[in-house]
């Protein structure tokens, strides 16, 4: 759908430059490969960098979230940009291995400020347009899918010719995310003002429904990471297809992710988003299903349709998160964005040593059940009413 407003333009140079930041989340396990060549690290130094980019990443941003709802920072989008890029761009850069942590570990806590700040200012953005910026949000987060998968595009080509002295190069998509995120905020006429105090004085938080609502991400995300971390030799195991077919299937895992993005903002414009939030994962069931259960290539199938059904409610938790905690938008954002992550990759290391004990088949087993309890807490969330905080915001925003 397209928005009525003139402010769409933020919201794609936004998501431009979501992606621009979510290349470096992507970067790092891109360049383990390149790190365990040229300095013969091992499994677990090779997971310590890992490790550092993402944990550290997402338990850093909620506070990032809480330091916005406190003081609105819309300067810190280009900033941390920029700390992320420059993080990167020196991971390669000597041979110490607590320099390369130490680099990676900066370009993560880049990544944690920017977050919370740039979906409170995409909400900004978003607002005052006829389906309630669910569309916009959309593409909002889609940019970051998009930064992610392209980053081991672009990363392997400039290390594999230049080798890891080469990775400076990987700070310019840093420079070209900040120089988006300048201009979007020149377009915005007052983000962080008083559309947002407007904001603040309307509507209070429901702790409850967030709380169920957190619940039910962090069920997503163990199903998503630790899918997305077996899925590849679950599916070269089942069809006999080697590294081609584990390829094949983490293409389609994250072709499908991107569909199912742009898909939650429209349905969500017709039917709300709690109702598609509670089918998308009702589809999930079904689809985790056939990917474990059901054998031969039309496995391939239940991949794309478990990776759309899971990401359908992934930009539609977040603005419910942050209709739920309307006077803690950063903290909101935070959260759904970065904590829940980190859950889902702390559990992958239980799947993979059921795996080791059982079957990888075996150890995938719960991530249907998983599903489930989703479906079970989002059947109990209220769908937020427009109310006069939106219609405030509109307001603002059309001027």
């Amino acid at each position: 759908m397209r928005p009525r407003t003139s402010k769409k333009s933020p919201i794609t140079r936004l998501s431009l430059g979501h992606a621009c930041v979510d290349f470096y989340q992507g970067a790092v396990p891109a360049l383990v490969p390149f790190l365990v060549a040229e300095r013969d690290y091992g499994y677990a130094a090779a997971s310590g960098i890992v490790l550092a980019a993402s944990l550290l990443s997402s338990v850093v941003q909620p506070l990032f979230g809480a330091l916005t709802d406190r003081w609105p920072l819309p300067w810190l989008l280009a900033a941390s940009t920029l700390v992320a890029g420059g993080g990167l761009g020196l991971a390669g850069v000597g041979d110490s291995y607590a320099l390369t942590l130490a680099a990676v570990a900066v370009s993560g806590i880049g990544a944690a400020a920017y977050h919370p700040e740039s979906a409170r200012v995409a909400r900004l953005a978003s607002a005052g347009e006829p389906d309630g910026g669910h569309a916009a949000m959309s593409w909002f987060a889609l940019g970051g899918n998009v930064g992610f998968a392209a980053a081991p595009l672009l990363v392997a080509p400039v290390v594999a010719v230049g080798g890891l002295g080469a990775t400076p190069l990987l700070a310019l998509p840093a420079v070209v995310g900040a120089l988006l995120c300048v201009a979007a905020l020149r377009l915005l006429r007052a983000p962080g003002g008083a559309a947002e105090r407007a904001a603040a004085l309307a509507g209070a938080d429901d702790r409850a429904a967030f709380l169920r609502l957190t619940l039910a991400v962090v069920c997503r995300s163990i199903v998503f990471v630790g899918l997305s971390s077996f899925v590849g030799l679950y599916v070269a195991e089942r069809t006999g297809g080697g590294e081609t077919a584990a390829a094949v299937a983490l293409f389609v895992l994250y072709l499908g992710g991107g569909v199912g993005t742009v898909l939650g903002g429209r349905l969500a414009a017709r039917w709300g988003r709690v109702r598609v939030v509670t089918w998308s994962y009702a589809a999930t069931v079904l689809a985790v299903a056939g990917v474990v259960l059901v054998p031969g290539p039309v496995v391939y199938g239940f991949v794309a349709a478990t990776s759309a059904a899971l990401y359908v409610p992934f930009s539609l938790q977040v603005t419910l998160a942050q209709d739920y905690l309307p006077n803690r938008i950063g903290t909101a954002s935070g959260v759904t964005l970065g904590l829940t992550v980190t859950v889902g990759g702390v559990a992958t290391p239980l799947i993979g040593a059921a795996a080791d004990a059982t079957s990888l088949r075996t150890a995938l087993l719960p991530l249907i059940v998983l599903p489930v309890v989703a479906w079970l807490l989002a059947r109990t969330l209220p769908e937020p009413g427009a109310g006069p905080r939106a219609a405030r915001q509109a307001a603002e925003v059309a001027r």
